[in-house]
């Protein structure tokens, strides 16, 4: 089924013809009429999939062939998790806004409050904001939403991760009206929180699952290498970086200063690369992400920041050089490559710390994992955890046991296994709410 067929306004399938979309993606071809019908969605979907499109197209098509509610207010509201997800659909927007009368505007954490209030003085159609930060401005009254049309949650699952859950109860009161459509995406549907979340905000919701959100796309290859220790990592990070057929590169890894270090590695093995992590300013990743996107860099070493929504189409390949402790973060970073038709390649090197969360990958993929092997390069690792692998301890005899027995001490208490935190990017407009799985 071509554009054509969806019957968009005639401005918008302009901007589609020129930017050279033919067909729409399985969740496009699903998602968009229902849309356009004013139906409350509830979506997941595989990472790449085409969503952003999948919810910009009826949602502009709708502010274009209807009267606003409100002069005063904004018609339509994106939220994001995180800063660069909130630019990445801001500027996939812009080229679709350009073509018509409507306006937009960004909003996030970590940029000037007075400059944005003098752009919601202008009372933009549509914003894309963090939830903190637009939060922010509605408690000082520089935006109202009481005649918001529209409300887009953009990975939900993210949002509550972080620990938004008050900021986005606080948007759905402000805008609290039957004529609202609320469109909630995320990357999975099994997800305890996006369930309540939904039944607070959304209106008998149509629930639309396109691919399993577990699944990575079939256009992108994974291969699993095993290592001994970090010297190894780095030996098997050479080796991938001398293959001829990288466009682009990401490498994800689990510290910022892993993410300088090894970008000064790429830089001494003559790749041009940059490093990206949570302590750069917002200016500075900015930056960052831009050099990246203009080709200026072949390789992004980077920790959790930018394994969502960064709609990068040069990069072919993505290593991990450590595996995320999230399962479905996983998913997240190697879905930076393979996008939009082209093939991609995953790379994992797992070493005896990498263990558990590729228990939890496997087990989140439901599906094994097969080791590949270079040579000269073979690990002695085999990657099985260290309980298994322990050797039985030889039998010693009762004279050496009787001289081994030592004084009874008191039993010390077992102190409790510490609860495991989220410890992805976050967007620094709100504090993370560190929450128990």
């Amino acid at each position: 089924m071509p554009f054509n067929d969806l019957s968009l306004d005639p401005r918008l399938m302009r901007s589609v013809q020129h930017l050279g979309f033919d067909k729409p993606t399985e969740i496009q071809r699903e998602a968009i009429p229902a849309m356009m019908v004013g139906r409350d969605l509830i979506v997941s979907s595989q990472t790449g999939s085409g969503k952003t499109l999948a919810y910009l197209l009826p949602m502009m098509q709708r502010l274009l062939k209807s009267r606003a509610l409100s002069k005063r207010d904004a018609r339509a509201l994106i939220l994001a998790p995180t800063r660069e997800l909130a630019k990445q659909v801001y500027a996939q927007l812009r080229l679709f806004v350009s073509n018509t009368p409507l306006t937009s505007a960004l909003i996030v954490g970590g940029e000037n409050f007075n400059d944005q209030e003098k752009i919601l003085k202008r009372q933009p159609n549509i914003i894309v904001a963090t939830p903190g930060r637009f939060v922010d401005h509605l408690e000082h009254k520089s935006v109202f939403i009481n005649g918001l049309e529209m409300l887009i949650l953009d990975e939900a699952d993210r949002m509550l991760d972080l620990g938004f859950m008050t900021q986005l109860t606080v948007i759905n009161k402000a805008a609290d009206h039957r004529l609202r459509q609320t469109l909630l995406f995320s990357a999975t549907l099994d997800h305890a929180e996006v369930d309540e979340l939904a039944l607070a905000l959304l209106k008998t919701p149509f629930r639309l699952a396109v691919g399993a959100g577990h699944q990575p796309h079939q256009d992108i290859s994974q291969n699993f290498y095993l290592a001994d220790h970090l010297t190894h990592k780095e030996a098997l990070l050479k080796h991938f970086l001398q293959q001829d057929d990288i466009n682009q590169l990401i490498i994800f890894t689990a510290t910022r200063e892993d993410a300088e270090r090894l970008a000064q590695l790429c830089e001494q093995l003559g790749k041009t690369a940059v490093g990206l992590s949570g302590k750069l300013s917002q200016s500075g990743r900015n930056t960052v992400m831009q050099a990246f996107a203009t080709g200026k860099h072949k390789v992004l070493v980077t920790t959790d920041l930018a394994s969502r929504g960064l709609d990068l189409l040069q990069v072919s390949h993505v290593i991990n050089f450590d595996l995320p402790k999230h399962a479905e973060e996983y998913v997240h970073r190697i879905g930076r490559t393979g996008r939009a038709g082209a093939k991609g390649q995953a790379i994992s090197l797992v070493g005896p710390k990498d263990i558990a969360a590729l228990e939890r990958i496997e087990a989140f993929l439901r599906q094994p994992t097969s080791y590949s092997v270079i040579a000269g390069l073979e690990a002695k690792f085999d990657g099985k955890p260290k309980s298994q692998t322990a050797a039985v301890k030889p039998t010693t005899t009762k004279k050496a046991i009787k001289a081994k027995v030592k004084p009874k001490q008191k039993s010390e208490k077992i102190a409790a296994s510490k609860p495991v935190f989220f410890e992805g990017g976050d967007d620094g407009s709100a504090p993370i709410r560190r929450k128990q799985k």
